[in-house]
């Protein structure tokens, strides 16, 4: 008799490498402990997180594929539906929102012709209502793909990232 198949891997060997060197600051019964770390991974590395990745996730850490899911959709940099190549989100809080963080994200609105949640005909842009970032203080805030956070965020410096986006493609 045959052993049964091993799954198939959705992300590259770079990827596991990675979420190994995650894994390694865990102890070896607490795998599950790299779970955000790994979907970070896997969303860099895929763009989004698929219900296969979800699974493979789990699969790799031996997680229940709804644990893993549940994380997926708890927290707010996790996308479990596809998202153009520059996702904005925009802080909304009630601090941010007193310091016109709401009117940042209504600009985005009527320049990208998109409300939150949605992607541009072109696949560029997603635009994201998102919770705090913890810096108030340089309200509007906004994160761009889950690293680059801009501050201070005027209609001109929207205007500016929207035009530097757009020449990255």
């Amino acid at each position: 008799m045959s052993a049964a198949p091993e799954p198939q891997r959705l992300l590259s060997d770079e990827a596991y490498a990675r979420i190994e060197r995650e894994l390694a600051k865990y102890p070896a019964d607490q795998r599950q402990s790299a779970v955000m770390a790994a979907l970070a991974i896997a969303q860099g590395e895929q763009g989004w997180i698929s219900p296969e990745v979800i699974r493979d996730v789990a699969a790799y850490l031996g997680m229940r594929p709804i644990a893993v899911h549940e994380v997926a959709t708890f927290y707010g940099m996790y996308d479990t539906r596809p998202v153009g190549r520059h996702k904005l989100a925009v802080c909304t809080n009630l601090p941010c929102a007193l310091r016109d963080g709401v009117k940042a994200g209504e600009y985005l609105k009527e320049k990208l012709g998109i409300d939150y949640g949605e992607t541009t005909p072109d696949g560029l842009f997603t635009l994201k209502e998102s919770e705090c970032f913890g810096a108030c203080a340089d309200s509007p805030v906004l994160l761009v793909n889950n690293h680059r956070m801009c501050s201070f965020m005027s209609n001109e410096k929207l205007d500016a990232l929207i035009d530097e986006l757009k020449a990255q493609g």
